[in-house]
């Protein structure tokens, strides 16, 4: 029986690679977004090539449209057994003194509130069946702050508390859940435009790094991970 798998925050780059791993590996699709346009036309893509992913546009931070989000995927394709959250908050710069509250409160309602929201509505489909997976894409500044950006950092440290909870709480009834970070630039074609200054071999392949997470996904219970950092061979890392 195909694995239903959802994630969230899917754009170019690691996000897409994402969706079109899982689907090449036997699972059925949910996409989260806020854009509409992108995910649908991700969407068209996939199935034309005899894909199974469903488009669900949604904004992670309004309970309302969470929930329905995971009612259409459940509709669609059945109880959710793996769900990935590869999102990304707008960068808030400013230190303690010049970061404003609005700005803080924008970066926070996406993480780690979004998270928070969508492992609920996952894990209760988890729990009632045979257990499933719950990956989380991190960044180095949720293992080491950055100075100047303070609502970001906040952020990010306050979703891997959230993932060594979770793994505690969930991994004694079957569900696996661990935080993933790529340390690098993940390669995208308007990025290595944008940042010519990176060499060739520092970007970091998204179908490569897609892989990996489908290895956690696959992975036998009694050698489960707990945290993962990966980089290029040339990437001295910051994790």
């Amino acid at each position: 029986m195909a694995r239903t798998a959802v994630i969230v925050g899917v754009g170019p780059g690691l996000g897409e690679s994402l969706a079109r791993t899982f689907v090449t590996e036997g699972c059925e699709v949910g996409l989260f977004a806020r854009s509409t346009d992108r995910l649908e036309t991700l969407e068209a893509s996939i199935n034309a090539g005899s894909g199974d992913v469903l488009a669900v546009p949604t904004d992670i931070a309004e309970r309302g449209q969470v929930k329905a989000g995971f009612e259409r995927v459940r509709e669609e394709y059945g109880p959710i057994d793996v769900l990935v959250h590869d999102v990304y908050a707008d960068p808030s710069e400013g230190g303690l003194l010049d970061v404003s509250l609005e700005s803080s409160d924008d970066v926070l309602s996406v993480n780690p509130r979004g998270p928070l929201l969508c492992s609920q509505k996952a894990a209760a489909d988890m729990l009632d069946g045979d257990g499933g997976t719950v990956l989380f894409t991190g960044t180095p500044e949720a293992v080491r702050g950055s100075a100047g950006s303070i609502a970001r950092v906040t952020a990010r440290f306050a979703v891997r508390g959230m993932v060594q909870l979770m793994a505690r709480e969930l991994g004694p009834e079957g569900i696996y859940v661990t935080h993933v970070t790529p340390d690098g630039a993940i390669y995208r074609s308007d990025l290595r435009e944008e940042f010519s200054e990176i060499p060739d071999e520092e970007w970091m392949d998204p179908d490569a790094i897609a892989e990996t997470y489908w290895h956690l996904v696959e992975q036998d219970r009694g050698a489960w991970t707990h945290e993962l950092d990966c980089r290029t061979h040339a990437g001295d890392g910051t994790a």
